[in-house]
């Protein structure tokens, strides 16, 4: 083993919450293995305790305020 980490994977729309089932934008990989996948609002509810217990937090919910890519001309 290597000890390098894994490429992290970009959460899609496939990626759903653990807790509620709306679209998945904080993943968090936690020590003993395995991951928590979770919506923004719940992401904000668990992320300090979970990285407080050593979890690794990839956390995408900056996209939800991000402007949608304009379609190009003739295209709309």
């Amino acid at each position: 083993m290597t000890g390098a980490l894994a490429p992290i994977k970009p959460l899609t729309a496939l990626d759903r919450c653990d807790r509620c089932g709306a679209q998945a934008y904080i993943r968090a990989t936690l020590p003993v293995g395995g991951e928590l996948l979770f919506c923004a609002h719940h992401g904000r509810q668990h992320v300090t305790v979970l990285r407080d217990k050593g979890a690794e937090i990839q956390d995408e919910s900056a996209r939800l305020s991000e402007s949608p890519a304009s379609a190009p001309d003739g295209e709309r």
